[in-house]
């Protein structure tokens, strides 16, 4: 997979996978990390899947309508790129913590909801629920951020809810933080995911 891999001062912290939304790049969400962990390493993942040219990381049937074949493919295809990574790129398998917006966190989420011990934490801005009707692996109060949208037009309320409920269901340690600004990842999410990230993850 079309990557970045740029290794931090402190090797004691973890790697930061990051995952971008429709249509965007493995560059994306670079500031976010600096600002998250400036010491973290990090691995920035451009997804495999085009729609109308825009880099997507799994293929969906219409607007909020996941074809889930494809997304339970791509998430193993994830999983495994990033094993392969930490073998190449000599991190921690076990001390990886996703940041996720929109496309990103929903696969960040599929990772959560079908292999165990995939993420460490994940920080979700904006998913939505991968799969409905699936037992979890069990996330033994893994630390979990959800930004979301209280008028978002893609994500409801509902469906964040939901979603927090099912990986509280499978032990997870959810977060949720709400805003009224649509789909957009705003500042004062982003410094609410990053006070999240200095209390729970970099302890």
């Amino acid at each position: 997979m079309k990557h970045i891999f740029q290794k931090g001062s402190d090797p004691a912290a973890p790697t930061l996978l990051l995952l971008h939304g429709t249509g965007g790049t493995e560059e994306d969400l670079l500031p976010l990390a600096a600002r998250m962990d400036a010491s973290a390493s990090v691995l920035s993942v451009r997804g495999n899947i085009l729609e109308n040219g825009m880099p997507r990381f799994f293929r969906r049937l219409a607007e909020g309508v996941f074809d889930e074949a494809d997304l339970i493919v791509r998430t193993h295809e994830l999983h495994e790129f990033v094993d392969k990574a930490s073998t190449e790129y000599e991190f921690d398998r076990d001390n990886v913590i996703a940041i996720g917006y929109s496309n990103g966190a929903n696969i960040a989420g599929s990772l959560l909801f079908h292999i165990q011990h995939s993420l460490r934490g994940a920080i979700l801005h904006h998913p939505m629920v991968p799969r409905r009707g699936i037992e979890l692996p069990k996330l033994m109060a893994t630390p979990i951020f959800i930004g979301a949208g209280r008028n978002d037009p893609i994500c409801s309320p509902q469906e964040t809810e939901e979603l927090a409920e099912l990986l509280q269901g499978a032990g997870a340690s959810v977060t949720l933080h709400w805003e009224y600004n649509g789909h957009k990842l705003t500042g004062t999410e982003m410094k609410a995911a990053a006070d999240w990230y200095n209390e729970h993850i970099k302890k």
